[in-house]
């Protein structure tokens, strides 16, 4: 008989992982009775249906992951383990145990994403928990145990967000959304655009490929006042930069404008309660690109723009076009690390361009480089593990980003603020 067990999925630095596998057992265990050694873990990872075996090659800037085409199973790291309650609680005693997942960078075997083509999307793991190690329970030594039926996948990063689609006939979009749990009667709405590996048809992955769930946890949420804020994550099914070929253009031009426009209102139509004089937009990389073309195309309605990484060349930026923005707050990020889309030929010359325009309520976070600076990933030759130079959008959705281009700290309102903060004080 196959016995079942339970999942913890939480959406990190790095994307979604399996950070949990929780066990009911038969008796009680109390403390220390199992360990890190007590269970092997392994794992397939399927298709969404749960019936393929993936072979992919995994892309990614981690030198540690494999460049080749693999298969995706193996054996998982146990780092912890211990009695708990049915959401992976601690607890001195228990029927339940939890083992604890190594995730992160270079852990691709515990990741919940795989790839569609040029795009990232959501699988399903299959795992075989086998005990190797005999413990004690409240009547008897236990040995043999074999846990193989997945019954439940608990994601709690993403409680509160709903996936619908647009209405617009010529170009319905996918989307993610957030509604506020807070009573004020006016809430702001947070637009975040995606990068170019969330598009395509999961359009989980427009907002869970990436942090983005941060913008819908409790702190980020209080930065908004009472209320809270609306968050909605549109998804394209090829790129923001997609100017009519399908692919990645970067002639500063967009197929996508009039139906972004049109599900941004269609989505506040639906939302009476959304404050239209409090709409901020950001993105990153591929989503950056179209925060930056939104705002120039559709200037007065958007409130603030925070765009990450963004990939609008400045070089198609007119002078009359950024003339419409040197009044609008906007905050830039990116590294200078950052070579898929190097600041120089983006995001720098831009916030030039807008400082020397006039605007007063211009920032930009420029990084030397972006590193784990929460002690989530392990550390490397002793140093905090450093992400690849693109990824600036990590220190946005933790809350880092709180210092402008000549690194002093930005002020807002007399008080010095983060990027999200910021976003709330206007």
């Amino acid at each position: 008989m196959a016995r079942a067990y339970l999942t913890e999925v939480r959406v990190t630095d790095f994307g979604p992982y399996v950070t949990k596998i929780i066990l009911p057992l038969d008796g009680k265990v109390k403390e220390g009775a199992v360990d890190c050694d007590t269970f092997s873990v392994y794992v397939r990872r399927l298709d969404k249906c749960g019936k393929q075996l993936l072979v992919q090659k995994f892309r990614s800037f981690d030198p540690n992951v494999p460049k080749d085409m693999v298969e995706s199973r193996g054996f998982l790291t146990v780092t912890a383990a211990y009695p708990s309650d049915l959401e992976g609680n601690c607890m001195e005693e228990s029927d339940i145990v939890t083992l604890e997942i190594k995730h992160g960078p270079g852990q691709w075997l515990s990741s919940e994403l795989g790839q569609d083509g040029p795009f990232n999307t959501f699988i399903n793991s299959a795992h075989t928990i086998t005990q190797v190690k005999p413990f004690q329970d409240e009547k008897d030594i236990v040995t043999g145990l074999v846990f193989d039926n997945k019954i439940k996948t608990m994601n709690p990063d993403l409680y509160g967000w709903i996936n619908s689609v647009s209405s617009y006939e010529a170009c319905p979009l996918r989307y993610g959304y957030f509604v506020p749990q807070g009573l004020g009667e006016k809430k702001p709405l947070v637009i975040w655009l995606h990068g170019a590996g969330e598009g395509g048809k999961d359009v989980t992955a427009a907002y869970a490929g990436n942090k983005v769930t941060a913008l819908s946890s409790g702190l980020v949420q209080s930065f908004f006042g009472e209320g809270g804020a609306y968050v909605l994550a549109p998804q394209t099914e090829t790129f923001w930069m997609d100017s009519g070929t399908g692919g990645i253009e970067a002639n500063g031009k967009t197929k996508y404008g009039p139906a972004l426009k049109a599900c941004i209102d269609e989505f506040i139509a639906d939302n009476p309660s959304i404050d239209t004089n409090r709409i901020f937009i950001g993105g990153d990389s591929n989503g950056g690109f179209m925060t930056v073309r939104m705002i120039l195309d559709y200037p007065g309605f958007f409130a603030a723009a925070f765009p990450v990484c963004e990939a609008l060349p400045d070089k198609c930026i007119s002078d009359e076009e950024l003339a419409k923005i040197k009044d609008l707050p906007i905050w830039f990020v990116a590294a200078k690390t950052d070579t898929l889309v190097p600041p120089a030929e983006y995001a720098l010359p831009t916030y030039k361009r807008l400082v020397e325009a006039g605007n007063k309520d211009v920032h930009f976070s420029y990084w030397d480089k972006i590193e784990d600076l929460h002690g989530l990933a392990d550390p490397v030759d002793g140093k905090p593990y450093e992400y690849f130079g693109h990824f600036s959008w990590i220190p946005v959705f933790n809350n880092d980003c709180d210092f402008d281009f000549d690194g002093s700290k930005v002020v807002c309102g007399g008080e010095e603020v983060s990027l999200l903060q910021w976003l709330g004080k206007h």
